[in-house]
């Protein structure tokens, strides 16, 4: 009788040993089934991404020269999102971190042109990032250290308004400004605007020094209105004050917006046979060596590479997403992939960025208005 019920006990045992198998099996199961199979490794990384920015505390302090309208509502996202302090300072200028470079203030540098970017990169005010994210940007549009990235691109060409001019009358080369036929009739801006600088470096790539001094020259001569920014043109040329200007192309689709004079049209310049193509430049972000604070520094690239905020970045601007995987968060302005684009690399911009500055003044086209 106690053999058989010790039988009995081993049974039991064994029997119950398989059921608690079984839950467990089936547990598995159903969370594999309930997500749908292994997580993609792209939703791993982008969870990671959002832990580790979710553990965050202190502030972050970024510089930008980018329009402030574009940067704050990604500034306010990044804020709501991880609870960090985030102080800007808008209109900042690149030499500005040069000047700080004894006592960092800054933590994240936003730029509206690569060679501003590539320029502080080589003067060792950048530090490298090796955080994830990276590589959802093609390797030509960020530093070889990754310590700056571009996220979106634009091209330069001429806002007209129709009223005034005709597409056939409108030059159809950077060259041609330079021709007096043109004279009081376009807009440009200060000497010292992002867009212009890395306008006048694509052009000392491609004309050489002497060239460029005398497009720089012969343009200030020939404008009808010296501008602060590319806004003031793009309004004034649709409100019909001047027949053209020289603008980023996202200006023109700015413009189109308005609810009112918008009778505009744009030219993509030296598109061609035998022409340079088109000048193009892009924005982007770079990470301040000895940033004070490095690790929310590093987070907030992280943060800023996940896709919903790379169109963030993006926002009202009307720019291009770098990352050619994103579709622009508004009805798609033409993508450079579609255009002939100058050949030189964004990265060469930095080669030029501080001698530009210097051969814009020498050719008497001043850097702020006075």
């Amino acid at each position: 009788m106690k053999k058989s019920l010790k039988l009995l006990l081993l049974a039991m045992m064994a029997l119950a040993l398989v059921f608690v198998a079984a839950a467990c099996g089936n547990q598995g199961d159903q969370t594999e089934t309930e997500t749908g199979g292994e997580q993609p490794q792209e939703e791993q990384q982008e969870e990671g991404q959002e832990e580790a920015v979710a553990e965050l505390e202190g502030e972050i302090v970024v510089y930008s020269n980018r329009n402030e309208k574009f940067v704050q509502p990604l500034l306010d996202k990044f804020a709501e999102e991880t609870g960090l302090n985030v102080r800007p300072l808008h209109e900042a200028d690149a030499l500005q971190l040069r000047e700080e470079a004894g006592n960092v203030q800054a933590d994240i540098f936003i730029s509206n042109d690569i060679g501003a970017l590539e320029y502080l990169r080589m003067e060792e005010l950048l530090t490298n990032f090796d955080g994830e994210g990276v590589e959802t940007i093609d390797a030509q549009y960020r530093a070889d250290d990754n310590s700056w990235i571009a996220l979106s691109a634009r091209a330069r060409g001429f806002i007209y308004n129709k009223d005034m001019i005709t597409e056939e009358e409108m030059p159809k080369t950077m060259e041609e400004l330079m021709d007096d036929k043109f004279k009081g009739q376009f807009a440009i801006t200060r000497g010292g605007n992002g867009g212009m600088i890395g306008n006048v470096s694509a052009l000392r790539n491609e004309w050489g020094d002497e060239k460029t001094a005398d497009w720089i020259a012969a343009i200030k001569e020939n404008a009808a209105g010296i501008y602060n920014g590319h806004g003031d043109i793009r309004m004034a040329v649709g409100a019909g004050e001047h027949a053209f200007g020289l603008v980023n192309n996202y200006y023109y689709h700015q413009q189109l917006e308005e609810p009112t004079n918008n009778n505009v049209g744009f030219i993509y310049p030296d598109q061609g046979e035998g022409e340079m193509g088109v000048i193009a430049n892009a924005a982007g972000v770079g990470l301040v060596k000895g940033a004070p604070n490095e690790a929310n520094a590093n987070a907030f690239i992280e943060w800023l590479l996940l896709p919903e905020n790379q169109l963030a970045f993006v926002g009202e601007s009307l720019e291009v997403p770098m990352n050619t995987d994103l579709e622009p968060p508004y009805e798609a302005a033409i993508k450079l992939s579609d255009l002939k684009v100058q050949k030189m690399p964004l990265k060469e911009l930095g080669n030029y960025f501080e001698d530009t500055k210097d051969l814009i003044e020498q050719s008497g086209l001043d850097l702020e208005l006075r």
